[in-house]
């Protein structure tokens, strides 16, 4: 039997269409969610997600700002920028799109994001918060993950979820946050044995490890739900996930496409934190 797929796009559009809805009921009481988003130089990919995020911001009637910086602009140019924005009252939301050149250091740039700002929830005082379990503003993709679970009927509480990924903007968090949902996590990466017999064991598989159809069918347990946060391109120029997804398709319970699975709701969650931002505004 077929596994299930989860789209990621009917589940995004539906968060995106409850957030219209608060929106509307900030703007009456004079408040309009504001994002800025700062590129830096010229990456191609960036270029296309700050366009996406702009697009959503304009759909949702945000307030927002796109501002490019040339390749060669200084780490203290960036520096002073982030403060501007952090004493705007309109601004509810910063975000600095990554990679930046390598002459910035990144950590800096993240640190000078005011927390009450930190849209992407990479701020050590929102990863803190995360970790301990109080309210933060919450990294956007695994949060996303934890949606997409939710709006299926697969609560993570009570179920083992393995994690093969450690990076601090998925494979960290996202553990975190099933713990914080009540599943029991396993988190797997380059260095544990036995990978695909560890991932076998797995009520829910959480893939973030950046490798092209790395996991096959024997990695996935009957009836087990996979989400898939990888983005790779083939030489033929075609996407696809870490998952084997032909392959798992049939064993599998639930399945994330890739394009169209975990990828739409990244910028979801990034409008719902900006939300989320300029609500505490009020209070």
């Amino acid at each position: 039997m077929s596994a299930q797929l989860i789209e990621g796009k009917k589940i995004s559009d539906s968060i995106r269409e409850e957030i219209i809805l608060e929106v509307e009921k900030l703007k009456q009481k004079g408040v309009t969610p504001g994002l800025v988003v700062i590129l830096v130089g010229e990456d191609p990919a960036s270029q296309v997600y700050v366009r996406n995020k702009a697009k959503a911001c304009e759909q949702l009637g945000y307030y927002s700002e796109v501002v490019r910086l040339p390749a060669e602009s200084t780490e203290q140019e960036l520096l002073q920028l982030i403060e501007r924005y952090n004493g705007q009252d309109n601004v509810h939301g910063i975000l600095v799109q990554l990679p930046l050149p390598k002459h910035i250091h990144e950590k800096a740039i993240i640190d000078a994001i005011s927390v009450h700002k930190d849209v992407d929830g990479f701020h050590p005082e929102s990863v803190g918060n995360l970790m301990i379990g109080d309210d933060a503003l919450l990294p956007c993709t695994p949060s996303g993950v934890i949606e997409l679970l939710k709006r299926t009927g697969n609560d993570p509480a009570g179920k083992h979820a393995v994690v093969i990924g450690r990076s601090n903007i998925v494979g960290k968090p996202v553990s975190m946050l099933l713990l914080r949902e009540n599943a029991t996590v396993t988190i797997c990466h380059s260095r544990t044995p036995n990978l695909p017999e560890m991932a076998s064991q797995a009520d829910i598989l959480v893939v973030a490890v950046g490798v092209a159809k790395l996991v096959k069918k024997e990695w996935v347990k009957p009836g087990a739900v996979v989400i898939d946060v990888g983005m790779n391109r083939l030489p033929d120029g075609k996407l696809c996930g870490d998952v084997d997804f032909d392959d798992v398709l049939n064993v599998a319970g639930w399945v994330t496409p890739v394009p169209g699975g975990v990828g739409p709701m990244t910028i979801t969650m990034l409008m719902a934190n900006t939300l989320k931002s300029a609500q505490r505004s009020l209070s």
